[in-house]
């Protein structure tokens, strides 16, 4: 028998405590027991023991609360700390930014969301904006909920681009990371993620990232065999493989590549767009672009999910026919678009990708002179504008470094690919003060490990 009383009372609780910006030490603990309790037992109890990977003696019971200016938040206990990790990269233009906020208030005002039959103005806006920012010919946009969407948005437009031509082989790299739905995973190269799965969509192989010599003979090879390339996947900058650069000339070359074999180049830009890296989106920084962009994390501003693939009109006009081919109900909500055509205006109005630049170049050095004496636990502070990762000899000096800096009130987390590696990644509001502090706490834990 359901017992809709006491779930309408529980509820009710719950409401009253989300109207609250501040709650009292008995409703913290209350909020702290029952958040425990149930990712124990209704949500998934592997997540607690992940969280003792970055607390301190299995005091895993931190639990977020609410934003704390632009680049902090507050646990539920009152404590503050300096967002390093931005949510894995969505707090681009910093924490519950006021222009963001307004423009999905204010459209919540009229619509939340569309009819799906009637045409909705804002995605139409949404897609000349991005299609006037975004670098080359890229043209169309579909709009999706998340990086992983915009990935298999951007499988399936080479698919139907390149299918007809008899080719279906993909080539992605090695420690990429592109999602985890059975498309996107099929591209995403880490065994733990994939073994479970298999087998998971054909035709896709793995060379080394940034060889270019490997790429080369691998299309050789499918081309030699009748397997000819259809698209190659990558990301400008592999972000959970480790915050991993490619050489200079290994972008553009690769794009010759794809035009001397026939191949679509597909540039997975989720964590390395909307101004991350210094540009506006990082193939930039290479002077490369893509036939495909996958974008998605910071597109919402921190405040909605949303994400968007964008083609030239050569590829996407394989969806003109039939636009139903791929659609998805949520994508380019009225609510999501406010939120990105307000992260567009925000990034541009004040500067941030210049400012990320800017700030990255301090933040990187200053890393790096805090690591300085502790070769022995620091391999390298590597990074591009405000995504940096320092690499650490082994997994466990990585997590009793994310342990300490938390400890002392810095988030940071390790990579999903690169365990090795802890990526330093705020927003792009980070003031110079907080960086400082960033790194006087971390040469502090790097000196405590000795002890």
């Amino acid at each position: 028998m359901y017992r809709y009383d006491e779930v309408y009372a529980y509820t009710q609780k719950v409401l009253d405590l989300i109207s609250k910006s501040d709650v009292t030490p008995e409703e913290a603990a209350w909020i702290t027991q029952e958040t425990l309790e149930g990712f124990r037992e209704n949500v998934n109890p592997g997540f607690l023991e992940y969280r003792k990977t970055v607390t301190k003696r299995g005091q895993y019971a931190s639990v977020e609360w609410k934003d704390s200016g632009a680049n902090c938040f507050v646990d539920v206990n009152g404590k503050e700390y300096i967002d390093c990790l931005g949510g894995f990269g969505i707090y681009n233009v910093g924490h519950r930014h006021p222009k963001v906020l307004k423009a999905v208030k204010d459209q919540m005002d009229k619509q939340a969301l569309h009819s799906q039959d009637l045409l909705d103005p804002l995605r139409a806006l949404l897609a000349k904006i991005l299609a006037a920012i975004t670098p080359g010919d890229l043209k169309y946009s579909f709009f999706t909920n998340s990086g992983t969407e915009s990935v298999e948005a951007a499988i399936k437009l080479a698919k139907a681009h390149q299918n007809k031509k008899g080719r279906s082989t993909f080539i992605a790299t090695t420690r990429a990371f592109h999602g985890k739905s059975l498309g996107s995973l099929s591209g995403t190269a880490k065994g733990v993620f994939r073994k479970p799965f298999m087998p998971l969509i054909p035709g896709f192989r793995h060379v080394p990232f940034g060889d270019i010599d490997m790429m080369h003979k691998t299309m050789h090879a499918c081309s030699m065999v009748g397997e000819d390339v259809a698209a190659v996947i990558v990301e400008p900058i592999q972000g959970e493989g480790g915050v991993i650069l490619p050489p200079e000339d290994y972008l553009p070359k690769l794009r010759e590549l794809c035009d001397d074999y026939g191949a679509l180049l597909i540039f997975d830009e989720v964590q390395t767009g909307m101004g991350r890296t210094g540009k506006m989106f990082c193939c930039e920084h290479y002077g490369v672009v893509p036939d495909i962009m996958c974008l998605a994390k910071a597109f919402g501003g921190g405040v909605m999910p949303a994400g968007a693939t964008i083609a030239t009109e050569e590829v996407f006009s394989n969806l003109f026919e039939n636009p139903f081919l791929h659609t998805t109900t949520f994508g380019g909500n009225p609510l999501a678009c406010a939120a990105a055509i307000a992260t567009i205006n925000v990034l541009i109005e004040e500067k941030l990708p210049e400012r990320a630049a800017e700030i990255g170049e301090y933040l990187l050095e200053n890393l790096r002179e805090a690591v300085k004496g502790h070769e022995d636990k620091v391999v390298e502070v590597r990074g591009k504008g405000l995504l940096i990762g320092i690499e650490f000899v082994n997994d466990l000096i990585g997590y009793e470094t994310s342990k300490g800096l938390f400890d002392n009130g810095v988030l940071v987390a390790g990579t999903l690919v690169n365990a090795k590696t802890i990526r330093i990644e705020p927003p792009l509001t980070i003031t110079k003060e907080q960086c400082d502090r960033v790194c006087m706490v971390l040469s502090k834990v790097l000196k405590s490990l000795n002890a």
